[in-house]
C-alpha cells in the first residue's frame, strides 16, 4: 500500500498515517497524497516517493517547458480524462507525465495513442498540481499560435486592401506587386517556422514535410527512415508557412504552378545546419519538403560505415587502384551519399587531384574540389564531367549516373586512367551491369572499367540497452538455414553459429528498442570470370549465380548476420 510505503520511508509520521488512514474511505477519492497534502505534507516530496514506489522517474514541470508541437501528440480531452500530459519530444521519443501509473485504463489508452501516432513514449510521474497547471498550456499555446495566424491574416488583408486601392488609383510599382514577402518576414509565422525547424533538428530528423490536406496543415518529420506527424496547424497558417520557406530559400513567391528547388542555412545551437528545399504543386496547395544536412553528423570514416571486415577489405582494395569505376546502387535515402563521402575522405587528397560533381554539395571535405551541378543553366553531370577531364584529375566522384551521356563519360574517364566512383539506381549490386547496358553502354567497355559493384540499404539499429540475449528458436534456425542454402560450402564459415539471438526489450528510455540506423551491404569485385560473363552473357540471373558461387552475401544475409550479433532487429531482416 502506498500509504505504508510513505511511513516506511519516513516521509510521514505515524500520527499523520493514522489521521489519514481513517479518511481514505470517505474523503479524497482514496488518494493518500491528496489526503496527506490536506494535512500539511509536501506534495512534491510525496510524489517523488510515489515515483520510487512505482520505480519511475519523477519530473517537475516548469513554466515554459511544454511547447505547442508537443501537445499535438495527445488531444486535450484525452489528456484531461486520463490524467496524462505530453511533456517533450526528443530523440524520436515522447516524454509523458502521468499522475496515476496504477490506472490500467489510462496506461492502455496511452499505448493506443502511441501506436496511432507512431511515436514511442517514456513515462514520468508528475504531481497532480503540476499536471493541472500543465494542462492549461493547451489553451495558452493554442491561443498563441491562433493569435500568430490571426495576426498574419490581418496583415495580409491590409496589404491586399492597399494593393486594391493602388490598382483603383492607377498606381503600379514593383513592391506592391508582391506584398507577401514583407508581410511574412514581419509576421508571427516566423515563430512557428522556427519551432518546426528547431524540433526537427533536435529530434534527429532527416526531412521535414509540410502539406495541406484540405482540412489542416500537416507537418511530418522523417526519423530513422519513418515519417511521423509532428504537429498540425490550422489552414490559415498554410500560405504564411510556405511563403516563409520560399523567402528563406530565395524561391519565387508568385510561382505556384511549377516545382522549385532551393536551399538555406541557419545556426542551431552553435553549429551550421543546411536545408535543401523542394516545393511541389499539389491539389490543395504546394507541398514543401526540406532535407536537413546537419554538419554535426559530419563525414564518417570507412571503418565507421558498419562494413564487415570482408566488405571493408574489398572497398579499400578497390580505392587503392589507380583507375577504374566503383558504383553504388540503392534507392533514395539508402545512405549512398554517406558512403561516397567516406570514400572521398579515404583517398590520398594531398598527392592526388580529387574532384567531385554533386547535387547538392552536402559536406565540405578538405583537399577535394567540390562542384555543384546546376541543370537549369545547362551545367549537368555530363557537362561537368567534360570540364573535369580538362582539370588533370586523378580521382573523380560523380553524384549520380542518370543518363546515357553521363554513363558514357564516366566509363571514358575510367578507361583513360582515372578512378571514378558514383551511384546508380538499381535493386541490387548485380543489377548494375544490366542497368549500364540499358543506358547504352557497350559490354566491352564495362568489363575492363568496372572494378567494384555495391548495393546498400539502411535499417534500424537495436540499442545495446534494449536487447536481451536468448537461445535461438527453431523457426529462426530454419529461416537462416534456408537463406544460406545456396551459399557454396567453401564460404559457409561466413555464417555465424546458430546458438543465440537477441530479443528487443523496450525500456522507459527506449520504448521502441531501436535508435538510429545502420547500413547493410552487398558487393563483389570484378575478376576475369565476371569480365568474361559481362562480355558474353550479361544478364542478371546468370551474373547472380556466378557472384554467388564466389561467396557474395546478399543484403538480407548481411542484415541477418548483424541481427545475430544484436545490431539489427530480426523484423528488419524480413523486410529486405
Amino acid at each position: 500500500m502506498l500509504l505504508d510505503f510513505f511511513l516506511s520511508q519516513n516521509i510521514i509520521t505515524e500520527a499523520q498515517y493514522n489521521a489519514v488512514l481513517g479518511e481514505l474511505d470517505t474523503k479524497y477519492d482514496h488518494d493518500p497524497i491528496r489526503a496527506l497534502v490536506a494535512h500539511g505534507v509536501s506534495e512534491d516530496s510525496l510524489t517523488q516517493a510515489k515515483a520510487a514506489f512505482y520505480k519511475m522517474p519523477y519530473r517537475k514541470i516548469k513554466a515554459g517547458d511544454i511547447t505547442y508541437d508537443t501537445l499535438k501528440y495527445i488531444e486535450e480531452d484525452a489528456a484531461r480524462h486520463y490524467k496524462f500530459l505530453p511533456l517533450s519530444f526528443a530523440d524520436s521519443v515522447l516524454s509523458v507525465g502521468v499522475t496515476e501509473p496504477e490506472n490500467i485504463e489510462s496506461m492502455n489508452a496511452l499505448q493506443f495513442i502511441s501506436s496511432k501516432v507512431g511515436v514511442p513514449f517514456k513515462l514520468f510521474l508528475v504531481s497532480l498540481s503540476d499536471f493541472l497547471a500543465g494542462i492549461e498550456n493547451y489553451k495558452a499555446l493554442t491561443s498563441e499560435v491562433a493569435h500568430s495566424v490571426s495576426e498574419l491574416n490581418t496583415e495580409l488583408e491590409m496589404a491586399n486592401q492597399e494593393l486594391s486601392e493602388e490598382k483603383k488609383g492607377g498606381k503600379k510599382n514593383e513592391e506592391s506587386a508582391v506584398p507577401d514577402e514583407k508581410i511574412v518576414e514581419d509576421a508571427p509565422i516566423i515563430k512557428i517556422m522556427a519551432t518546426i525547424i528547431d524540433h526537427a533538428v533536435g529530434g534527429s530528423a532527416s526531412d521535414i514535410h509540410i502539406e495541406n490536406t484540405g482540412s489542416e496543415v500537416r507537418v511530418r518529420y522523417r526519423v530513422d527512415g519513418i515519417l511521423k506527424t509532428a504537429l498540425t496547424l490550422p489552414l490559415a497558417a498554410f500560405d504564411g508557412v510556405v511563403a516563409r520557406v520560399k523567402i528563406l530559400s530565395k524561391l519565387r513567391l508568385d510561382e505556384k504552378r511549377r516545382p522549385q528547388d532551393g536551399s538555406f542555412a541557419t545556426m542551431i545551437e552553435g553549429r551550421k545546419v543546411e536545408f535543401r528545399v523542394s516545393t511541389f504543386p499539389a491539389y490543395y496547395g504546394e507541398k514543401v519538403v526540406m532535407r536537413i544536412l546537419d554538419s554535426e553528423r559530419g563525414v564518417k570514416s570507412l571503418e565507421d560505415l558498419d562494413l564487415s571486415q570482408e566488405h571493408l577489405t574489398l572497398l579499400k582494395t578497390a580505392l587503392a587502384k589507380p583507375y577504374g569505376m566503383i558504383l553504388i546502387s540503392g534507392p533514395t535515402g539508402s545512405g549512398k551519399s554517406t558512403t561516397l563521402y567516406s570514400m572521398l575522405s579515404a583517398v590520398d587528397r594531398e598527392g592526388e587531384n580529387v574532384v567531385s560533381l554533386e547535387d547538392p554539395v552536402e559536406y565540405q571535405i578538405p583537399g577535394v574540389t567540390q562542384s555543384q551541378v546546376m541543370p537549369e543553366i545547362g551545367y549537368t553531370f555530363a557537362a561537368g564531367l567534360r570540364s573535369i577531364l580538362r582539370q588533370d584529375p586523378n580521382i573523380i566522384m560523380v553524384g549520380e549516373i542518370r543518363d546515357k551521356e553521363t554513363a558514357a563519360l564516366a566509363i571514358q574517364a575510367a578507361l583513360t586512367g582515372h578512378l571514378v566512383f558514383s551511384t546508380i539506381h538499381t535493386n541490387n549490386s548485380v543489377g548494375i551491369v544490366p542497368r549500364l547496358i540499358d543506358m547504352g553502354v557497350d559490354p566491352y567497355l564495362i568489363a575492363p572499367t568496372l572494378i567494384l559493384a555495391m548495393a546498400q540499404r539502411l535499417v534500424r539499429r537495436v540499442h545495446p540497452d534494449a536487447r536481451t540475449e536468448v537461445p535461438i528458436d527453431e523457426s529462426t534456425k530454419a529461416f537462416i538455414t534456408q537463406q544460406f542454402s545456396t551459399l557454396p560450402e567453401a564460404y559457409k564459415n561466413k555464417v555465424p553459429l546458430m546458438e543465440k539471438m537477441f530479443k528487443i526489450t523496450p525500456t522507459t528510455d527506449l520504448p521502441s528498442g531501436t535508435k538510429g540506423r545502420v547500413a547493410v551491404f552487398e558487393m563483389f569485385a570484378i575478376d576475369v570470370d565476371i569480365q568474361e560473363m559481362i562480355l558474353k552473357n550479361p544478364v542478371e540471373p546468370e551474373l547472380a549465380k556466378l557472384v554467388r558461387s564466389k561467396g557474395m552475401l546478399t543484403l538480407r544475409e548481411d542484415a541477418l548476420i548483424k541481427s545475430l550479433a544484436g545490431i539489427v532487429p530480426m523484423q528488419e531482416v524480413y523486410g529486405l
